[in-house]
């Protein structure tokens, strides 16, 4: 089994190096659990989940945007790098939550993702927006 993976699945909030993505093209965003946007097929995302950058407690995830950058920010991240932690797993299911804060004192904390993870490979992951009530669903 992968290690990574492994230490999601067992809960390990100290994973040796490492990292795993999860490459999307298609979502369905959801707000105040009601489907708002329909299927977005051909949305390419990645997800990328790493061992804490920081090397604290927990793992960096960070969501880029596969095509094209942005016209502003002149790059293609679509969600900055959140410091999280497994918060709980059940059978295939690894539920992570932000923690602290970033540079600008905004919290971490407003933002998880729950993965959905079988035969060793993440097949489909849910962004949570707390503050916002938001939630999307990255299926591949």
């Amino acid at each position: 089994m992968d290690k990574f993976i492994k230490n999601l699945i067992e809960g390990n909030n100290f994973p040796p190096k490492g990292s795993v993505t999860f490459t999307s093209s298609d979502h369905v965003r959801f707000q105040n659990n009601q489907d708002i946007s329909g299927h977005n097929y051909g949305a390419n995302r990645r997800l990328v989940i790493e061992k804490n950058i920081e090397d604290g407690e927990g793992y960096t995830v960070t969501m880029f945007n596969l095509d094209g950058m942005h016209p502003l920010w002149q790059n293609n991240i679509q969600m900055s790098p959140k410091r999280m932690r497994i918060t709980n797993v059940s059978d295939n299911i690894v539920q992570l939550r932000g923690y602290g804060y970033d540079s600008m004192g905004a919290s971490f904390a407003d933002y998880g993702i729950v993965l959905l993870i079988e035969n060793e490979e993440i097949i489909r992951v849910q962004l949570n927006m707390y503050d916002r009530n938001i939630s999307i669903v990255y299926l591949k």
